[in-house]
Parts: C-alpha cells; structure tokens; sequence
C-alpha cells in the first residue's frame, strides 16, 4: 500500500531526528549512556509512548512502524528530556496531546516542559514580576514560594531595581531555574546559588555608585 504524502513527511520527519541522535552520541558501544534515566523517567516514557499510540493511532504505527524504531526513538527522549522527572514530562505530553492534532515530536514535548508547573509554582515571568515588585524588607514579604526569593536574592535586588527586563530577566530566570531544578530532585534551595560567568569584562562602578548599592541593599535587609 503506497504511502500517502502526510505519512510519507511524518516517517521522514522521525527518521531524521533518529539518525540526528545516533550520530549525536558519543557513547561507545557497549557503553552506557552518562546520565542512566531513573526508572521513573523510563515509566514516564513508556507510559507517554502509550499516550501517543492510543491518541495518534495511525500516525503512531506510521512513525514507529518495528520494535527497533521504537527503542531508538525511546533512547532519544531518555537523552534530550533527561534533566526532567517523569511528572514533568508527562504534563508536557498531555499538554502537547491537548494542542495538537498532529503526533508530537520529542522537541515538541521538551518545549512544553514546565517544572514550575509540576511543582505548583509561579512560572518563570510570573516570579520574575514578584520579586521586582515586592518591597522591602524582602525577608518579611509574603512570597508566593520562597524560591521566588532566593532566585530574586539570587540574582541581586540592587540589579533588578536598577536595570531593564531585557537585561535582568535572563539572569533571575536562570537562577529560578536552578532552584526549580534542586526542588524537582529534592534538594535545598538554600544554598547559594553560583553566580554565572560574565561574558566580558566590566568597568567597576564609581565610588559614589558603590556607596549608593551598598546603602540600598542595606535598607532591603536581604
């Protein structure tokens, strides 16, 4: 039976992105991949794998038509979803069943990938938005979550009060996503968080600047 043009571009489609993770990988034959998933995250897959067979049933089969095909694209989404627990990557497979008509592809689920979500917190934005409205003392406010906080902390009062979106946001989103990160694998968010690189170098902020910040972050009691 000839294969119509749809069925034709989705085998193709998958095709590709398989031969794109085994010429990707660097593990030796024989080898194990570094970051083994958890049995967890395996379940996760089977279980989302089931969800596209019952939901996409015809594109399913079209897409995954051997056993072989269908470990190696499992092995593929063990590697690219493996920062994720397995509650995460469901949701986002539900969420991805929910909008689209079409059989998700494993960049399409990792887009929809929400830690946030998973744990009941504020997403991304949303936190970033409370922590640059909230007053001070920062201590004493009525965090939605006190990862809000510690990203906020994180990331520095001073600089988030001082600076545009386009430049803070960036660095307090990757700061919540670390804590997201250590709440989702059952660690302290505690800690202090490393400060990233800077891409360059920066001039040191006059005198008169530094006294300033330092009197401002005195005041918040951070």
């Amino acid at each position: 039976m000839a294969r119509t043009p749809a069925s034709t571009q989705l085998l193709n489609r998958v095709t590709q992105q398989l031969k794109q993770a085994s010429s990707d990988s660097k593990t030796p034959a024989g080898e194990t991949l570094a970051h083994e998933p958890s049995i967890e995250q395996k379940e996760a897959i089977n279980q989302i794998f089931e969800l596209f067979r019952f939901n996409y049933h015809n594109q399913f089969l079209k897409a995954f038509p051997d056993l072989d095909t269908m470990i190696m694209a499992k092995r593929l989404w063990a590697r690219l979803l493996g920062e994720y627990s397995g509650d995460v990557m469901m949701r986002a497979a539900e969420r991805a069943v929910k909008e689209s008509s079409f059989l998700p592809s494993v960049h399409e689920v990792l887009a929809r990938c929400d830690v946030a979500d998973s744990l009941g917190l504020p997403s991304v934005h949303a936190a970033f938005m409370e922590a640059c409205r909230a007053p001070s003392p920062k201590k004493e406010f009525n965090w939605s979550h006190p990862a809000v906080y510690f990203a906020g902390r994180a990331s520095d009062w001073f600089f988030l009060a001082n600076n545009v979106e386009e430049k803070t946001f960036p660095v307090f989103k990757r700061n919540y996503e670390i804590l997201l990160r250590r709440l989702q694998n059952g660690e302290s968010i505690e800690m202090e968080v490393a400060k990233a690189l800077p891409e360059h170098s920066e001039t040191p902020l006059p005198r008169k600047e530094q006294q300033q910040r330092l009197q401002e972050l005195k005041k918040q009691l951070s």
